[in-house]
C-alpha cells in the first residue's frame, strides 16, 4: 500500500517563494555572504507568516547535469541560476507574508541592502498543491527545509492539451513517482503551481526572470538523503515515463546541493 502521508499538525505549508539567482562573475563570495547574512533575514525570514527557508546550489557539474537542454521552462538558458534559495510561508496567509515582502524589498533597496551584481533566473511564487512520500511515517513537508537533506531536485512537468490535473495527479501517484522512490534516497516530493505576476511581483526592483510556469504545470521539489549525483538517473528515466505517458512532459529538471551554511563553499564551482 502507497504511503499516506503524515499525520496532519496545525502548521500547514501553504505557499513557497522560489529564488533561482546567478551572482555575477568575480562577486560571489560576496553575494554569498551577503544573501546569507542579510537578505535571508532581512528579506524573507523576519515577514509574518515565514516560518522555513534554506540555500541550496548548482555547481558547474550539477548545471550540467539539467534537461531538457532547449526549451527549458525555468532554467533559460539551461545554465541559468545556480542559487535556489526556499522559503514556507503559512497556509492562510499567502497575502499577508508577501505584501510585506513587496514592500520590504523596496525598502531594503532603498536603504542601501540590495546587491546588484547578481540576476535573478526565476524569482516566482508558488501555491501548495499535493505532496508525495517515499515512507509509511516520512518527515512531513512542512519540516522538509529544516531537515537537512543532502540535495533537491527541482522539475517541472507540464500536463499535454486535453488532460486533467487529476488524471496526470492519479498516474503520478500510481505510477510515475514509486520508482522514483522506491529503494533510494529520494524521500519526498512537494507540488506546487505558480502564482501569476501580479502588482506585488511587477514592482520588484529587479528583473525577476523566466516567467511563472503555465496553468498547466507544476513545479515539483524533491528531496534528498543523498549527493544528486547518486541517483540523477532516477529523474532521468522518470521524465522518460512521463513523457511516455502521453499524460505531459518534464519541462525543466535541475539538481541541487544543501549550501554549507556560514562558510563559502562551492562559490568557486559554480561556472
Amino acid at each position: 500500500m502507497a504511503p499516506t502521508g503524515p499525520p496532519e499538525y496545525p502548521i500547514r505549508v501553504g505557499s513557497m517563494l522560489y529564488t533561482l539567482v546567478d551572482p555575477h562573475e568575480g562577486h560571489e563570495v560576496a553575494y554569498n555572504r551577503w544573501y546569507e547574512r542579510d537578505h535571508f533575514y532581512g528579506g524573507c525570514m523576519t515577514g509574518p507568516w515565514c516560518f522555513a527557508g534554506s540555500r541550496w546550489v548548482a555547481t558547474r557539474e550539477l548545471k550540467d547535469l539539467r534537461f531538457p537542454v532547449e526549451g527549458n521552462s525555468v532554467n533559460d538558458p539551461v545554465d541559468r541560476g545556480s542559487y535556489v534559495a526556499i522559503y514556507w510561508v503559512e497556509a492562510g496567509h499567502h497575502d499577508d507574508h508577501f505584501a510585506w515582502g513587496a514592500d520590504q524589498v523596496v525598502k531594503l533597496y532603498t536603504a542601501g541592502r540590495g546587491f546588484n551584481e547578481r540576476t535573478h533566473a526565476h524569482t516566482v511564487l508558488y501555491l501548495h498543491h499535493a505532496d508525495h512520500y517515499r515512507d509509511d511515517d516520512p518527515i512531513p513537508v512542512e519540516v522538509a527545509l529544516d531537515h537537512h537533506y543532502a540535495g533537491i531536485a527541482s522539475v517541472a512537468v507540464e500536463r499535454a492539451n486535453g488532460v486533467e490535473q487529476a488524471d496526470l495527479d492519479a498516474w503520478l501517484a500510481s505510477e510515475g513517482l514509486p520508482p522514483v522512490f522506491e529503494g533510494g534516497p529520494v524521500a519526498s516530493c512537494s507540488a506546487w503551481t505558480a502564482v501569476p505576476r501580479d502588482d506585488m511581483t511587477s514592482n520588484a526592483p529587479m528583473d525577476l526572470g523566466s516567467p511563472p510556469l503555465n496553468d498547466r504545470s507544476i513545479l515539483q521539489v524533491f528531496f534528498l538523503e543523498d549527493d544528486p549525483r547518486a541517483c540523477w538517473d532516477r529523474f532521468v528515466e522518470y521524465g522518460a515515463r512521463v513523457e511516455a505517458s502521453g499524460l505531459g512532459r518534464v519541462t525543466s529538471a535541475a539538481p541541487f546541493l544543501r549550501t554549507v551554511v556560514g562558510t563559502d563553499t562551492y562559490t568557486d564551482r559554480l561556472w
